[in-house]
């Protein structure tokens, strides 16, 4: 974090949010570095709460939004307490995201510039509070992803937006994998817009109080080191245009391309659900024409994942009991049928979210 400013207003209490506002900027810090700052509902409030005073507020020029700690900015929701909601067949991980998924709409329509410092590990709801921002700073410690496949979950938080609207196929591959990314994809890919050196990020949020925020950006950007990503696209884009999960897996297979068998490997160890909810949910997202309206249908099928076997048992795999040995039910992806997936696109027994009716 920056060096405190003598003459900055103090920070406000909050739940595990810091709120405080220097010159011209109103900063807010995730507060949670022992667990990567992940989101806990009264979090998602606290952030909405700051976003919604400071819009009107003549004194705030832009908002930065920054993570404690050297790990990362934001690890994604609290899952497990998702985890055991679900298991009780509670109701709270669905009020937690109509919470969350009204605050990512409220980031990508603020009206002022909203300066998401995405250092070290984004992921999951890390994503919906960063990348719908109006600038998006990465480092070379960035590590990116929506990983939900892998514990029986659905890109949520407008990512099926975000990735639906990757170049070619790469927002699939990353949607069904899951996985991880650099500085250098990230801005390929749409997800983040700069580059900034780690070690600068300090330098440029002592800025943005007292400069505008293309001036501050400015004196600090770099290019960053090559992605990987680019020289992938050719099979990417080749093996994940196929219809069905099962046929992106045959072509991953049958390319003769190494990293591609390597990823047909990775996809059969995730949830064959919601793998084929997420490939679902992915290519509709592609289709509506607001962040709203993806917010809507990825609200279904978050709710829908709550009461599935996969999320209980992939969180339970890889976070509660960390055996990495999950026990998908159905186990592979003949045995998903139409009807499994079509439960992620119907609205669920509490009602819709109604974001893009609002």
């Amino acid at each position: 974090m920056p060096a405190e400013n003598p003459a900055a207003a103090p920070a406000a209490p909050g739940p595990d949010v810091l709120r405080r506002t220097e010159g011209r900027a109103g900063f807010l810090t995730l507060d949670r570095p022992r667990a990567i700052n992940a989101l806990t509902h009264p979090m998602v409030r606290a952030l909405d709460a700051a976003l919604a005073d400071w819009a009107d507020d003549p004194a705030v020029t832009t908002v930065v939004l920054r993570g404690a700690g050297e790990r990362g900015l934001c690890a994604g929701g609290d899952i497990r307490a998702i985890h055991d909601d679900a298991r009780a067949g509670g109701t709270a991980s669905a009020a937690f995201w109509r919470d969350e998924y009204r605050l990512n709409a409220r980031i990508a329509r603020y009206p002022k510039p909203y300066v998401a410092l995405m250092d070290g590990i984004v992921m999951g709801g890390g994503v919906g509070v960063s990348a719908h921002g109006s600038v998006r700073v990465v480092t070379e410690r960035s590590r990116i992803a929506m990983p939900e496949t892998g514990i029986g979950f659905v890109p949520d938080v407008g990512g099926t937006w975000l990735l639906g609207r990757a170049p070619g196929e790469l927002g699939t591959h990353l949607a069904l994998t899951g996985a991880q990314i650099g500085a250098a994809d990230a801005l390929l890919t749409g997800l983040a817009d700069h580059h900034v050196p780690a070690a600068a990020l300090d330098a440029l949020a002592a800025d943005l109080p007292r400069l505008p925020v293309d001036e501050a950006l400015a004196r600090h950007t770099t290019p960053p080191a090559p992605g990987v990503l680019a020289e992938q696209r050719e099979w990417i884009d080749a093996c994940y245009s196929a219809a069905t999960v099962e046929e992106i897996v045959e072509r991953l297979l049958d390319s003769g391309v190494p990293a591609a068998k390597e990823t047909a490997d990775t996809l059969l160890a995730k949830s064959p659900t919601a793998l084929k909810a997420t490939l679902t949910v992915l290519r509709a997202a592609r289709a509506l024409d607001s962040l709203e309206a993806v917010l809507d249908l990825e609200y279904r099928a978050s709710c829908a994942a709550l009461t599935s076997h996969d999320l209980v048992e992939g969180i339970r795999a890889q976070v509660v009991d960390k055996d990495r040995n999950p026990r998908w039910d159905p186990a592979a992806l003949a045995g998903v049928t139409e009807a499994d997936v079509a439960r992620y696109l119907t609205p669920p027994p509490g009602g819709d979210l109604g974001l893009a009716a609002g």
